[in-house]
């Protein structure tokens, strides 16, 4: 009786091409911040010299201190703070409570609606600029907070990304809850909401991370500094010193801006990837 032969496993190639193109991809990401970081370290002579010089000659926050002392930059992370987590949590809310009305409750029209939301998705925002601005000055929405975050509410994205992972969701565990008498609320907070917690969480991220970067619309709702959030107050510091003195400033500026994300995204980023995948991609 023979006995089989075992063939070696074929070594493939490591995929040289494949790495190539993620590094390309990565520098082309990774290397204006890093510029941008090394900068707001640097004098405005070493910024502007040719050739470039990369490194800067020390680490002194000389351009972190002036942007401190032109702007009122404690007042502007204050008022993104309360925008982004206020305005953040009301989208994260409206488009959950929206989702699951779409999937778990009947009522006439629903197609309509949905089809009203995937419309909203191709719309370009900057389409809504001048409307809104009626609206919210007519309202005397000028100069505030609420008139900063009122218009950017409704997030068609997020509703449609917790629809198509409602629609994934096994019928039965909800039907249930429904026979053991849980009401919609009940539902959702016990059931569909912690199962969801990826995808939720995805939402969030997008939306703090949308409501943070925002800049056309408060620069157009807000023209005092006491209202100003980070975006818009770099063009306070742009404004008090033009030319290329300027330069390392708004770098600290603009770094300043840039961290908080960072760190919001470096601990929600395990959620992406099983957010935008669970369902999410599917229906």
């Amino acid at each position: 009786m023979s006995t089989p032969t075992r063939t070696a496993p074929r070594r493939t190639a490591p995929p040289v091409g494949g790495y190539l193109t993620l590094a390309g991809a990565t520098l082309v990401v990774v290397l204006p911040l890093a510029w941008m970081v090394l900068s707001s370290f640097k004098s405005s002579g070493e910024i502007v010299s040719l050739p470039i010089q990369w490194l800067p000659t020390s680490l002194a926050p000389e351009n972190y201190l002036e942007a401190g002392r032109t702007a009122p930059f404690g007042r502007f992370f204050l008022n993104s703070l309360i925008v982004t987590s206020v305005g953040a949590s009301l989208k994260v809310i409206l488009a959950l409570l929206t989702a699951y009305g779409l999937v778990f409750i009947r009522f006439p029209g629903k197609k309509i609606i949905f089809a009203g939301i995937l419309v909203a998705l191709m719309v370009p925002a900057h389409m809504s600029l001048v409307p809104n601005y009626t609206l919210i000055a007519g309202w005397g929405g000028r100069n505030t907070l609420w008139g900063i975050v009122l218009p950017g509410l409704g997030t068609a994205f997020g509703t449609f990304l917790l629809r198509q992972h409602f629609l994934s969701l096994p019928r039965s565990i909800v039907e249930a809850a429904e026979i053991d008498g849980a009401g919609h609320w009940r539902r959702l907070v016990s059931i569909v909401g912690p199962v969801s917690a990826p995808t939720i969480a995805t939402v969030g991220l997008i939306s703090i991370v949308g409501e943070w970067n925002e800049y056309l619309w408060p620069l157009i709702i807000v023209d005092t500094p006491e209202h100003m959030t980070l975006p818009v107050g770099l063009t306070l510091l742009q404004n008090i010193e033009p030319g290329a003195t300027s330069w390392g400033v708004l770098m600290a500026g603009t770094a300043f801006v840039l961290v908080p994300v960072l760190l919001v995204f470096a601990a929600l980023q395990r959620y992406i990837v099983a957010g935008l995948t669970q369902g999410a991609v599917t229906g």
